[in-house]
Formats: C-alpha cells, sequence, structure tokens
C-alpha cells in the first residue's frame, strides 16, 4: 500500500481558452515536505485550488487519505483535514489570537438549560495558547487584535490554528513573503515542526533557499506543466531555475 495521503492524477483546468493545469499528477507523502516551485503563472496556485476546495477541477482525480475525493468548497476540504494558508492568512485582524484560531468553530457556553449560548472567551484563549506553546511560540498577550502582531506572529497564528483542528495535510503559499530574516527562520522552523509530528506539508515557494532548507522534494511547473520532480538533496539551484524558465523540461506529466 501507498504511503501517499494525496494522490493528484492528471488534473487539468482551464478557465476559457486559458489551460492553467495541465495533466499534472503528483503526490505527497506521509511526514515530508513537498516544494512545489515555479514563476508566476505556472500554475501552482490554480492546481493546489483544486486541491483545497477552491475550484473543481475539469479533468483528473485527487485521492486523500486512501479515497477518491470532490471538495465543493474550501470547508469541505478542511472537514476532512486538508489546512491552506494562503498569503493573506484569512485571519480577522480586528480579533484576538483566540477568536481566530476558532473562527467559525467557537467554544461556547450554555446558560439557563442550552437556552442562552454565549462565547467562551476564557476558554479559547486557555485552548490557543496550549497549542501556541506546544509549537513553541511566544506570543505575549493574546488579547490584542492580530493586527498589533507581526507578520511572523500572524503567519505562526495561522499554522497553529490548523494544528489545533488536527490538519492531515498542510498547504502553505509562499509564507515567508514579507517577512524580516528572524521571522522567516521562525516559519521554517515551524514546517520542520509540522514535519518531525507526520504532519506533511505542500510549500508554495519562489524562494528557492526555503526550499532547499525544509523540503525533501520538489515539483516544478512550467505553464501549466510538471515539467520536474527532484529528491532536493540531490539537485541544485542552477538546475531548478533552469526548470522554472523553460529551458528544460523531463516531461514528467506527458
Amino acid at each position: 500500500m501507498s504511503d501517499a495521503l494525496l494522490q493528484v492524477r492528471n488534473l487539468r483546468k482551464s478557465f476559457g481558452g486559458l489551460t492553467a493545469v495541465d495533466g499534472v499528477s503528483l503526490e505527497v507523502r506521509r511526514g515530508e515536505v513537498v516544494g512545489l516551485l515555479g514563476d508566476n503563472g505556472a500554475g501552482k496556485s490554480t492546481l493546489i485550488k483544486c486541491v483545497s476546495g477552491v475550484y473543481q477541477p475539469d479533468d483528473g482525480e485527487i485521492v486523500f487519505d486512501g479515497a477518491t475525493v470532490t471538495f465543493s468548497t474550501p470547508m469541505d476540504a478542511r472537514r476532512h483535514g486538508i489546512e491552506t494558508i494562503y498569503q493573506d492568512l484569512a485571519l480577522a485582524n480586528n480579533l484576538d489570537v483566540g477568536a481566530n484560531i476558532f473562527l467559525g468553530r467557537e467554544i461556547k457556553k450554555r446558560w439557563l438549560g442550552g437556552l442562552v449560548h454565549t462565547l467562551d472567551d476564557k476558554g479559547m484563549e486557555r485552548e490557543s495558547r496550549l497549542t501556541l506553546e506546544s509549537l513553541q511560540i511566544r506570543i505575549p498577550t493574546l488579547a490584542e487584535p492580530i493586527e498589533t502582531l507581526s507578520g511572523g506572529q500572524r503567519q505562526a497564528v495561522a499554522i497553529a490554528r490548523a494544528v489545533y483542528w488536527e490538519a492531515k495535510l498542510m498547504i502553505m503559499d509562499e509564507p515567508t513573503n514579507n517577512l524580516g530574516v528572524p521571522e522567516q527562520h521562525k516559519v521554517l522552523e515551524l514546517i520542520r515542526t509540522l514535519r518531525d509530528r507526520g504532519v506533511p506539508v505542500v510549500l508554495i515557494t519562489h524562494v528557492l533557499p526555503d526550499a532547499f532548507a525544509v523540503t525533501d522534494r520538489v515539483v516544478v511547473m512550467h505553464r501549466g506543466r510538471k515539467v520536474a520532480e527532484k529528491v532536493t538533496a540531490e539537485t541544485n539551484t542552477e538546475e531548478l531555475v533552469q526548470y522554472m524558465v523553460g529551458a528544460r523540461d523531463d516531461d514528467v506529466a506527458a
């Protein structure tokens, strides 16, 4: 039996006359980090949005945790255990850390025999702090609005939210963009922590040093096609750049 948690088979997605994903196949195994590389317009985001329920593919098959799946919405994918962290993080800037981790799935208290429900703010803060501490994330106070936190701290909250809700697969879209060097290192450290816990990660990035720092394998896309798949330790920056710009093509998707 394959140890792949996610298998994408011959996936295709078009928008009008534009083919954004053209017959792409890949797999993500349990406990590994896979880098998804490519220049702007390569099809990386469209592929991931098909996996995470934002788009429905025109053709092909997605197998997750041993079963063929069709996700009609992102919430449907989340219910199966696929958590996607996009560049905008999908955080509510006016709410605090606990409210963001439990956004849409709040803990509530019941009063008067269940006739009245109120938010359990203290319970959500307690659970949030325990989750952050388990990831060795230190945020001085959880009561301030998210907008007061640094970019790295906001990224950490988004990761903690996925961890709390027991993600089986984490997809991260350019997670180190617009972060300072120390915060970039912290995010990469969190990715390693997820891998050590057995949670596989798909890392979408154009920052090759990030890919070499944390990935086990890399998949390169160019103009909607998968043009290369490499064990990270067996490739180099020059080779990957050639694939990304279309100078080399292993034709692995044909």
